[in-house]
């Protein structure tokens, strides 16, 4: 005789995904479990999971955390005036994102200027972009780059991967032309051209690309934290509106009890 298999769901709340690709791995991680179906959403950073009853949620936690992610059981009910502190949290990751777009974007604005117009670039300018290009190549993308470790540690390589990459790449290539090129020399100057001379290619640094990119990435994810921000307002005050209690009849007598 067959026995039948209990089945449960629950919803697990994911952190440090960044792009389409971590859900992708996240969901198949978890249905390459024996008895496990897994849907993951970058968009909300829940993952629904239908597990049998030889799994435990204790197990599913775990196996996103090998994974290189982070994990939470659902927590208890909430009433309704506890419901703002989710919201609070995610305001403070946005706000943490907009204060680091807005110091390296302070610090990127003057290493475009010099290395774009050639009229700008005083004696030693080239030690003056890397000053300023340094902390936004290294503390501004450190997110990426954590990202990037993270990845690489387990086997994978995600979009932060090829951030990381670039940031790093067109920093050491300006280190070396600085220090052991000709691009630390007096008087140096960078003219804006399309395409890289040759001949000099050891007299030129890329320390606007690396700061350029790393703040451009950064605005992307600031919008996208607002953009789940606003959307998750919205979904919780349709959900307010929904019944909170039902009401049964039995025996002629009227009754309310709670939804859950």
């Amino acid at each position: 005789m067959g026995t039948d298999v209990q089945e449960q769901t629950l919803e697990l709340a994911i952190g440090g995904m960044t792009c389409a690709s971590c859900a992708s791995r996240i969901e198949k991680k978890l249905n390459r479990m024996d008895g496990v179906t897994a849907t993951v959403n970058y968009a909300t950073e829940k993952a629904k999971v239908t597990y049998a009853d030889g799994v435990t949620p204790e197990d599913l936690v775990a196996t996103v955390v090998k994974t290189g992610y982070t994990a939470e059981l659902p927590p208890p009910p909430q009433s309704p005036d506890d419901s703002d502190s989710g919201h609070e949290e995610e305001s403070g990751d946005a706000h943490a994102l907009r204060q680091r777009l807005l110091a390296t974007g302070s610090l990127t604005l003057p290493v475009l200027l010099l290395s774009m117009i050639p009229a700008l670039q005083f004696d030693y300018w080239q030690w003056a972009s890397l000053t300023l290009a340094a902390p936004v190549a290294t503390w501004g993308a450190w997110p990426f780059h954590k990202a990037a470790w993270t990845n690489l540690r387990h086997g994978a390589a995600t979009m932060d991967t090829l951030i990381s990459v670039g940031v790093l790449a067109a920093l050491g290539w300006s280190l070396y032309a600085l220090f052991l090129g000709d691009a630390g020399t007096p008087g140096m100057t960078m003219p804006l051209d399309l395409w890289p001379d040759r001949a000099h290619r050891s007299g030129e640094i890329y320390l606007e690309v690396a700061s350029a990119v790393t703040v451009f990435i950064l605005a992307g994810r600031y919008f996208e934290a607002r953009a789940k921000r606003s959307s998750g307002a919205a979904l919780r005050a349709l959900l307010s509106l929904g019944a909170k209690d039902v009401a049964i009849l039995r025996d002629g007598v009227e009754r309310r009890v709670p939804m859950s």
